[in-house]
C-alpha cells in the first residue's frame, strides 16, 4: 500500500491518500477539508479515486467528504454505525469549531469489526476501536504492515474522551486489545502528528506502556 499524508483543516488532521501501486486505484481516508489540496495530490500521483473511507465522525476528519464524493462520484465507506449521531450533527459541529458549514450525510456503507475493504488489489481489515467515539474504526493493511488509526492513538498519546459518548477505559481497552497486539514493526498512521510503530508505543506511550513492560 502506497500512502501519503496530507494535513488538512486548522486542526492539521492527517488525511491519507492510499493506493495500490499496481492498479493505481486509490482512496482518501478522512478527508476533513482543503478539497483542492486533496484533488491536486491525487492528480500529482496519477491515481484513480474509487472510494472515500472514514475512521470516525468528527468534523476535522469528515468535513470535505460530501464535496469530494460528488467530485469523484464515488461511495463513502464507514465509519461504524455508532458514529451516526456525529454525522447527523455536522452543522452543529461546524458552528462549535468555527469551520465552514458541513452537510450531514449517510455513508453508502457502515463498517463493522472484521469487515474488509478493497482498494484496487489492496485489502484493508477493519477493527472497531471505540472510546474516542463509539463508532471509531481503524484500517490494517497487512502486506505493507501499516495501520491507519484515526484518533485512537498518537505518537506518545491517545485520543480525547471528553466529547459526547467518549469513554476513557473503553479507549484504553481498544488500544491494548486491537492496536498493540498488531506486529511490533507495524507502522501506525495517526489522525494527527507523526507516524510511530506498535513497538514504540508499547515501550514509551505513558498511557499504556506500563501494561507492556
Amino acid at each position: 500500500m502506497e500512502i501519503i499524508i496530507i494535513p488538512v483543516t486548522p486542526f492539521a488532521q492527517n488525511c491519507s491518500l492510499i493506493w495500490d501501486a499496481g492498479s493505481k486505484q486509490a482512496a482518501f481516508v478522512d478527508p476533513g477539508g482543503d478539497i483542492q489540496k486533496l484533488i491536486c495530490a491525487a492528480s500529482d500521483n496519477q491515481v484513480t479515486i474509487e472510494k472515500i473511507i472514514l475512521t470516525h465522525g468528527h468534523l476535522d476528519h469528515v468535513g470535505g467528504t460530501v464535496e469530494l464524493a460528488k467530485y469523484y462520484d464515488v461511495p463513502i465507506v464507514g465509519p461504524h454505525l455508532g458514529d451516526k449521531f456525529w454525522l447527523d450533527a455536522l452543522m452543529q459541529q461546524s458552528q462549535m469549531f468555527g469551520f465552514p458549514p458541513a452537510t450531514p450525510f449517510v455513508p453508502n456503507q457502515w463498517l463493522s469489526d472484521n469487515d474488509t475493504i478493497s482498494v484496487g488489489e489492496l485489502t484493508l481489515e477493519v477493527l472497531h476501536c471505540p472510546g474516542h467515539t463509539p463508532g471509531h474504526v481503524v484500517l490494517v493493511e497487512r502486506i505493507s504492515n501499516k495501520v491507519i488509526v484515526g484518533d485512537v492513538i498518537f505518537a506518545g498519546s491517545i485520543g480525547r474522551t471528553d466529547f459526547p459518548q467518549g469513554d476513557h477505559q473503553q479507549l484504553l481497552d481498544s488500544i491494548n486489545a486491537k492496536i498493540l497486539t498488531l506486529p511490533d514493526d507495524m507502522v501506525i498512521y495517526p489522525g494527527h502528528g507523526p507516524t510511530t510503530t506498535v513497538a514504540k508505543e508499547k515501550a514509551s506511550n505513558p498511557y499504556v506502556a506500563s501494561q507492556w513492560g
